[in-house]
């Protein structure tokens, strides 16, 4: 096989070519990626500080759930990796990755599961968000769907999984230190760029995806939030009449 990897060659005679970098992440899921993260600390911090910034933890939120959506409905249409059935496959892949045999591109094992739990997680928050309250200045949206019960047992939950999700934040970040100094795996540059470096011949050029798949995707998730956002104008109540005043 010829191998051509920064500008150097080696054949072992089968006459197949690997070239150095593969594509690896879409233009929609690197920008899906580096959106959520800055929408999910932004929410942590306005939902930290509280007081006036909770209308923006409100519209956050929104936010957050349409790229949630985004990326649910990516996982089917989208390029090779960002698929579900490529992370969902890796989860069982934990021992070849342990023992050092893992060949396949994009996610590996660990990655899969990080990813699966912080979507996981992050969807728990928007919804019980959709439907907290804090009794004082903030509503979400959905909040008159559910007992006045249910929704401080819902906003209690949402207060209390921001430290799970500040510990999901900490390994990811963590971990992309470590692949990025110690295993010299430049994660991060490759979620701009979209390349990455081949490590094993059967890698191949992530495939799919297309401009036409990305506006169905983002059109759904629109949907989703106008639909949040509508039925939470519709369930309000209507604010009560003043009462005439009598001139005597």
């Amino acid at each position: 096989m010829r191998v051509t990897a920064g500008g150097r060659g080696c054949s072992d005679g089968e006459g197949v070519e690997m070239s150095g970098h593969i594509k690896l992440w879409d233009a929609p899921l690197r920008l899906f990626h580096w959106l959520f993260a800055g929408a999910v600390i932004a929410a942590i911090v306005t939902g930290w500080i509280g007081g006036n910034l909770m209308p923006w933890h409100g519209r956050l939120g929104l936010l957050v759930l349409g790229l949630l959506v985004f990326r649910l409905v990516w996982g089917f249409i989208g390029s090779t990796y960002a698929r579900w059935s490529r992370i969902f496959g890796a989860t069982v892949g934990v021992k070849a990755y342990l023992q050092g045999n893992w060949r396949e591109a994009g996610h590996n094992p660990l990655g899969a599961f990080s990813v699966l739990a912080m979507l996981l997680l992050v969807s728990f928050q928007v919804t019980s968000g959709l439907m907290a309250t804090d009794d004082i200045a903030f509503q979400g949206p959905l909040y008159a769907l559910i007992s006045s019960e249910t929704g401080s047992a819902l906003s209690g939950l949402h207060r209390q999984a921001k430290w799970l999700l500040l510990v999901l934040i900490g390994m990811h970040i963590a971990a992309i230190i470590y692949y990025t100094m110690v295993m010299r795996r430049p994660l991060v540059r490759a979620m701009i760029k979209g390349r990455a470096r081949r490590e094993h011949p059967a890698q191949q050029d992530a495939r799919g995806g297309s401009l036409l798949a990305a506006v169905l995707a983002i059109a759904l998730a629109a949907a989703c939030v106008w639909g949040a956002q509508s039925v939470g104008d519709w369930l309000k109540p209507e604010p009560a009449a003043a009462a005439p005043s009598l001139d005597w």
